[in-house]
């Protein structure tokens, strides 16, 4: 999709692409297209302005880890840059999606090395992260957070094999309704 040349102006065909993968209506499209282009010039979003825009929303702490990682989920053919295309069908799944579709995609995001389960140090390295990326005001430790990342795995790894398939992680996560929030990174959860 998108040949980023174009990257300005957007074809039918890559609009009726977006209707048809998105949940977003044609007018919406070009909005957001409208703010990509004016936020991204060259039509790509590289890893530093992402990072960027994670700075931006979470001043008080360091989102670099975090944001590397979402930045990985959204970057579909791991060619170094988000597209607009890449980043409004990110965006739909996270904002739009059911709950299926965002287990998957959080599945994606802890899954770090991408061979179809997370570990244990998978988990652990994102809830780190998202630790690092909201900061201290929040109370949480970089220990504690390898405790949480600890008890939230326990708790989805329900053959007890050490590992979470993408079935499993769902399953086990929409039967909690603590762990769905967790993995949201809603820091209130965290606590819990």
């Amino acid at each position: 999709m998108g040949n980023g040349n174009s990257f300005k102006h957007l074809k039918t065909k890559e609009v009726n692409e977006l209707i048809k993968s998105t949940k977003f209506t044609v007018e919406e499209i070009h909005k957001w297209h409208g703010h990509f282009v004016k936020e991204c010039p060259k039509g790509r979003l590289g890893k530093v302005e992402f990072q960027d825009i994670y700075s931006h929303v979470f001043p008080l702490g360091n989102p670099e880890k975090f944001s590397g990682f979402v930045f990985n989920v959204f970057d579909k053919n791991g060619d170094g840059t988000i597209s607009f295309q890449e980043f409004l069908m990110a965006l739909s799944i996270t904002s739009r999606g059911n709950v299926d579709e965002k287990l998957d995609w959080a599945f994606k995001l802890y899954d770090i090395d991408k061979d179809g389960h997370i570990s244990r140090e998978e988990m652990t390295e994102i809830i780190s992260a998202i630790v690092e990326m909201v900061g201290p005001n929040h109370g949480l430790s970089t220990l504690s957070a390898k405790s949480k990342a600890n008890q939230i795995f326990d708790s989805m790894d329900c053959n007890k094999d050490g590992y979470l398939t993408a079935d499993e992680f769902r399953i086990c996560a929409k039967k909690d309704p603590w762990i769905v929030h967790a993995l949201a990174m809603d820091p209130a959860y965290l606590h819990r």
